[in-house]
């Protein structure tokens, strides 16, 4: 707390004392009454201690209160009544009792509610006129148990509240650790396996057909350098959140993610492969907003990468179709099918129904009746699309 604050807070405190000896001392024949109703407005000079330091505020509150009872009583109303005026500043550390069970620790929350209780209890009953008694102590303890009541259900809301926050912060950490998890997935997996393929090719043929074997190191130097510029946008997009890290001038310029538009790139890739992709777009081919984009194109990715990988054949098609409310993709190969495919066992399946299921469409995978293996998705469109791929 600065020193200037901390000065302005006990200024607070003196001030409620001051206040309260004004009212005992000074107008010693005011009735009981007004010398607790009083002492009940006094304690708003110990608001910033009490936000600041609600436990002080709590002692200075009793000690205001109980110098009000135990000041001389008015002459000008019977003894009972005078004190049962005077117990009313009790209310006033009652209110701070409430807030400090609201914000302090259980423990020093215990302490308090056990010290305010003893100390209203001791002075009633030493103050209490005779049948009065009963009633003052059952009217201080609704009053003492009502705050303590309030600044609970306020410490359980707070708690409730700032639970809820940790958990939307948890499923948002799962959420993006998710996404990155299926972006590294359909983005290097299928690079690696172009790559294995292409290498054990070259390796093969490198003494017999020098040419063939060229090529296939170029397939692996475009498919590594694609890889490579993937994973950097991708790093680059986890550290936009510290955006002081580097000026917008020294970061260099970032390839577009990919889409749909790349789906003819990715078949030639693919057939570098040694898998003849057959590419057909049907409706109306128009931009559609990023993030169907995006993932009807790693759906499309993943799709072939089983196929290279597991299906064990030569050919597979790839069928878009742009309707007027889902965007429709269809990978299909004659190879092995299920039993072949084994994508059940890695994550690329799993991974495209979370896409999938993020977008509120439906994916189906699975054997073919006539053999093979067929992955479908259906994107639902908005109504409007209006964002353009390029604006990526």
């Amino acid at each position: 707390m600065p020193p200037m604050t901390k000065a302005w807070v006990w200024a607070g405190g003196a001030s409620y004392l001051l206040v309260v000896g004004l009212l005992v001392g000074a107008a010693p024949r005011a009735s009981g009454t007004v010398h607790g109703v009083g002492a009940l407005l006094a304690v708003s000079l110990l608001a910033g201690m009490v936000r600041r330091m609600p436990v002080p505020a709590l002692a200075m509150a009793l000690i205001g209160s109980t110098l009000v009872v135990a000041g001389p009583p008015s002459h000008q109303e019977s003894l009972a009544a005078s004190y049962q005026g005077q117990f009313l500043s009790y209310v006033a550390a009652d209110f701070v009792l409430g807030f400090v069970v609201a914000t302090c620790a259980r423990r020093a929350s215990i302490v308090a509610v056990a010290l305010s209780a003893v100390v209203q209890l001791l002075v009633i009953g030493v103050f209490a006129q005779g049948e009065n008694l009963a009633v003052n102590t059952i009217v201080g303890l609704l009053a003492l148990t009502a705050c303590c009541t309030t600044g609970l259900l306020s410490r359980e809301r707070r708690e409730h509240a700032v639970a809820l926050r940790k958990r939307e912060v948890a499923e948002a950490v799962t959420a993006e650790r998710l996404r990155i998890a299926r972006e590294l997935h359909d983005m290097v997996a299928h690079s690696i396996g172009v790559i294995a393929i292409q290498a054990g090719m070259g390796n093969r043929v490198i003494q017999t057909q020098p040419a063939q074997a060229r090529e296939a190191l170029r397939a692996i130097e475009d498919t590594s350098r694609e890889t490579l510029s993937g994973l950097r946008r991708t790093l680059v997009s986890l550290r936009q959140a510290d955006r002081d890290a580097a000026l917008p001038e020294e970061q260099p310029p970032l390839t577009p993610s990919p889409g749909l538009a790349d789906v003819e790139r990715l078949a030639a890739a693919t057939a570098g492969a040694g898998v003849s992709v057959d590419v057909r777009c049907t409706g109306d081919r128009r931009p559609v907003p990023a993030d169907i984009d995006l993932s009807a194109y790693r759906i499309v990715q993943e799709a072939l990468t089983n196929v290279v990988r597991h299906a064990n054949t030569g050919r597979c098609r790839v069928t878009i179709q742009y309707g007027d409310e889902e965007l429709s993709v269809e990978v299909v190969d004659d190879g092995d099918g299920a039993t072949g495919n084994g994508s059940a066992q890695g994550f690329g399946i799993v991974g495209m129904r979370e896409r999938v299921a993020l977008l509120g469409g439906d994916l189906t995978a699975g054997s073919c009746p006539e053999g093979g293996f067929r992955v479908a998705a259906r994107l639902p469109l908005p109504t409007s699309v209006e964002p353009l791929v390029g604006a990526r």
